[in-house]
């Protein structure tokens, strides 16, 4: 764990802010563009971790920064709007997260960047990385905001966009537009935009984050068009601090038993109980076992883990493919197990 001082906080549009820091430990691992920072609260003998994506390049001289959407009933994102302060100190996990961008200084493409609202905090870091590492790569971000009094990062990517006017297209897209037409986001209007800005047999990478129903449009129509798979990138931008309606939570599973379960480790093995209404994580942290977790809720990649024997069903993954799932890779901050005697290696 490691300790950063608040070094600045610049409020944002529509209920965001930008907390900058400074690295007191001296030795802080640099993030790649696009990976988030976790945050770890200790309330009493209850901790808290929330991670937010990096806003910050690791290749521009600026502080780590991260953006936070301030939630109504959030925890975590009301104390860091309305308590925090220049000065405080916050302990943190290294960086992580598997949507990221490390640059090639010799690489030639177009970089595609779809974003929603303050989904735009990790592309803003991947974009300007991008524009300083990769002299000839070009980029477009398609950022969509329900007005520009409403966007984040609005005259900062301005600005970049004077810096490089040949290498660097912003496509707004707000919904507040009199042009119904281009007021939001749809499969005719992205199909246009990749036709008009992507050469025929030009490389390319896609990257998209905001929310479920956003991304599946880009990832739907970009597949429809014949852009590979792996070309395609996503980060979605959940905040587990959020509840669910009665209407969305998953009906009670039929299997109520109590399975058996042994957690490997850090090279140990340990034998726990877990409950079918408790994840294997929430058992492993009751019983003081300091395993890596971030999200809590199937976004991240913090807990990935391999079931060597039996089985276990998630509750969400937006992370693990179907062929690592089918290959016994679980997340088990939302897994649980089916069976006696499951075994779980933590990766």
């Amino acid at each position: 764990m490691y300790k950063f001082e608040i070094a600045e906080i610049v409020r944002q549009p529509n209920d965001n802010v930008t907390i900058s820091f400074h690295d007191l430990s001296g030795n802080y691992p640099a993030p790649k563009s696009g990976q988030f920072l976790t945050l770890c609260f200790t309330f009493g003998e209850r901790e808290v971790r929330r991670s937010y994506s990096f806003s910050s390049s690791p290749y521009v001289d600026e502080p780590l920064a991260v953006t936070v959407k301030r939630v109504d009933n959030g925890e975590i994102s009301r104390l860091l709007h309305h308590k925090a302060q220049v000065g405080d100190i916050i302990d943190v996990l290294e960086p992580q997260g598997i949507f990221f961008y490390e640059p090639e200084p010799t690489a030639e493409r177009t970089l595609f960047l779809f974003a929603a609202g303050v989904g735009v905090t990790p592309l803003y870091s991947i974009l300007k990385t991008t524009l300083v590492a990769e002299e000839k790569t070009k980029v477009v971000l398609v950022y969509s905001n329900g007005s520009a009094g409403r966007t984040v990062f609005y005259e900062e990517l301005q600005q970049w966009q004077e810096r490089y006017p040949d290498r660097f297209k912003i496509i707004w897209i707000f919904s507040n537009s009199k042009n119904l037409l281009n007021a939001r986001l749809n499969r005719e209007y992205l199909l246009r935009i990749v036709q008009q800005h992507l050469l025929a047999g030009e490389q390319a990478l896609f990257f998209t984050c905001g929310p479920v129903f956003y991304m599946d449009l880009v990832r739907f129509t970009l597949l429809g068009m014949g852009i590979p798979d792996q070309d395609i990138r996503k980060e979605t931008f959940h905040f587990p601090e959020e509840e669910e309606d009665d209407d969305e939570r998953d009906e009670a599973p039929v299997d109520m038993t109590t399975h058996a379960v042994v957690l490997r480790f850090q090279g140990q093995s340990y034998p726990l109980e877990v409950p079918y209404n408790k994840t294997i994580l929430d058992v492993g942290l009751q019983h003081k076992i300091k395993l890596p977790y971030s999200c809590k809720s199937g976004m991240c990649s913090t807990c990935i883990s391999q079931c060597v024997s039996g089985s276990v069903r998630m509750d969400y993954n937006e992370v693990l493919t179907d062929r690592e799932v089918d290959n016994g890779r679980c997340l088990i901050c939302v897994a649980h197990p089916l069976e006696a005697g499951t075994v779980i290696e933590v990766l």
